[in-house]
């Protein structure tokens, strides 16, 4: 098979201009039917028959062909007869605006239901949420899944603070997402970064390496302290994976759990051109972005525990803190229709996806001008993820900004991330051989139109100096420096002031400044950098970055 590359000029124009219910008893009423549906546990109650495809309870049976728990008990809970007088407001879509079903229907308002018996609880299950999560648990290779309506934030959150008291060390690398960092907010720990391995060619951070850890570790003993847990981020955004296998058995060997923030790598493990899951290497809390690559709805989450280092128990107080007392059922049915998706062909799914972000990379990288991120460019990490794809431009003298403009304006073709060398790619079930196409046919348009004539790249990459941060001086612990009075000043006048809020390019969500520590001249010269380059900056009460915001200390 091979990429037909016969692709019709006229695409340079295309453009895209809980607690149990305080109203409603757990013995239910009987409703018109005369039904009671009534979850008392999956060993008392359900039965799975294979003949005829049904859930049989106690009183009737309900057809559900091969639908996952979750989604069949949504599914007759919605069909019911029944006179709804509970919340939310659009009452089962009868009220539900038209603006928004005349977008997608009235089906989903339909199944937009509250925390009715028969659909469980998500704090104390007992039913489908359970048996969902157990399946979930065993499809994963986790000793207990949690289903997350908040996302990986706060999977990330839960694991911080579940792990680390008030006062306690976190180690975590320098490129974590912000979650880590408003994790030690409600957790009261302090930082002990390390420095991700970094590419000055293509300015990216890849992860963190066993021999950093135990450095890390080393350093904090000699200071008469030792960490809480250790946090990694593997794969990254870019895909790139860190040796988990060796950080866990390095982490395991000190009595240290280790969490790993596996937001883009929920489908690892399972195809064989695939890395290994974190929890196959023996990592103790990993969190994972079901909507990511997997397909439930945007928001959707999993926290996967495994090991017997971290308190269960702590795990579930801090997701009762820290999520919604009001989950939305839609979402938590897709973790389970997602995981149902999964577990029907796991061994195959990704083939045709992984094939042809293959092929697409073996024609991108014929294309003059146009690099490509691989393992030779991170030889100190095992894996990358193969559906993910970074295409370098700088030989072509243009910035990845740049370069993402043409795409979109004139191919419409829609990245996932865009940094000042590269553009990233992700690919997914739901990829089309005729975007792949589109997005080659850019890629040669770009190469036509910047390479240089000569073998000299007429920009340089003068980003290069300007993105390790080595010379983080913190004053303030990220607890502390949140709950400091604030003031603004200029950004002239911020050099040396204590920062006071958090501050990052977006995407991916990497802090450039951190609430505690000092502000240098290196992290000014960056930010105003990358923004010139086109990067949003997400944190800043001036989006602008005229000002400010530091810590009145």
């Amino acid at each position: 098979m091979s990429l037909n590359l016969s692709i019709c000029s006229n695409y340079r124009s295309f453009r895209l201009s809980s607690s149990p219910r305080a109203c409603i008893s757990q013995e239910r009423l009987q409703v018109a039917l005369g039904k009671k549906q009534e979850w008392k546990g999956q060993s008392e109650i359900l039965e799975f028959e294979t003949t005829d495809n049904v859930i049989t309870d106690d009183n009737q049976k309900v057809k559900f062909g091969r639908s996952p728990p979750l989604v069949s008990a949504l599914k007759a809970s919605a069909e019911e007869n029944a006179a709804s007088f509970h919340f939310p407001g659009h009452n089962r879509g009868q009220a539900a605006p038209s603006s928004l079903t005349q977008l997608i229907g009235e089906r989903p308002f339909l199944h937009d239901l509250p925390e009715l018996p028969e659909l469980d609880n998500l704090f104390a299950p007992e039913g489908p949420i359970l048996e969902a999560q157990k399946q979930a648990a065993e499809l994963f290779g986790a000793s207990e899944t949690w289903f997350l309506v908040g996302g990986s934030t706060c999977g990330v959150q839960a694991a911080i603070m579940a792990t680390c008291l008030p006062g306690d060390t976190l180690i975590l690398p320098r490129n974590s997402h912000i979650s880590a960092v408003s994790a030690m907010v409600l957790s009261g720990a302090a930082p002990k970064y390390i420095f991700p391995e970094y590419d000055p060619r293509w300015d990216i951070a890849a992860g963190i390496t066993p021999s950093q850890v135990e450095e890390a570790i080393k350093e904090l003993e000699m200071e008469g302290r030792k960490p809480a847990a250790v946090l990694v981020i593997s794969p990254s955004y870019h895909g790139i994976c860190s040796d988990i296998n060796a950080i866990s058995k390095l982490c395991h060997s000190n009595k240290i759990p280790v969490i790993v923030d596996e937001a883009h790598g929920a489908h690892f493990g399972f195809h064989p051109q695939l890395p290994s899951s974190s929890l196959a290497q023996g990592a103790d809390l990993v969190v994972q972005s079901t909507h990511k690559v997997l397909c439930s709805l945007t928001q959707s989450s999993m926290l996967h525990f495994s090991g017997n280092i971290v308190d269960r128990e702590r795990i579930c107080r801090c997701l009762q803190t820290l999520q919604s007392s009001s989950p939305s059922y839609l979402l938590l049915a897709s973790l389970d229709a997602a995981r149902a998706q999964l577990s029907d062909n796991h061994r195959t799914i990704f083939s045709k996806a992984i094939e042809l972000a293959v092929e697409a990379k073996s024609v991108m990288d014929k294309i003059p001008g146009i690099t490509l991120v691989d393992i030779p460019n991170f030889p100190m990490f095992p894996a990358i993820d193969p559906l993910r794809v970074t295409v370098g431009v700088w030989r072509l003298g243009i910035s990845g900004f740049e370069a993402d403009n043409i795409l979109y304006r004139d191919f419409g073709v829609v990245s996932e991330l865009v940094g000042t060398q590269s553009v990233t790619f992700a690919f997914n079930l739901g990829t089309k051989r005729e975007h792949v196409l589109r997005l080659i046919s850019g890629l040669k348009y770009l190469s036509a139109t910047f390479l240089p004539t000569n073998s000299s790249v007429t920009r340089s990459a003068d980003v290069a100096n300007l993105a390790i941060f080595d010379d983080i001086d913190m004053v303030l612990s990220p607890r502390d420096a949140f709950f400091a009075r604030k003031r603004k000043v200029s950004i002239e006048e911020s050099l040396g002031e204590i920062c006071g809020e958090l501050i990052c390019p977006y995407p991916p969500g990497i802090p450039v400044l951190i609430p505690g520590e000092v502000i240098t001249e290196r992290a000014l010269q960056y930010l105003l950098h990358v923004k010139s380059k086109g990067a949003t900056i997400s944190g800043a009460a001036d989006r602008f970055l005229s000002s400010l915001v530091v810590c009145d200390v």
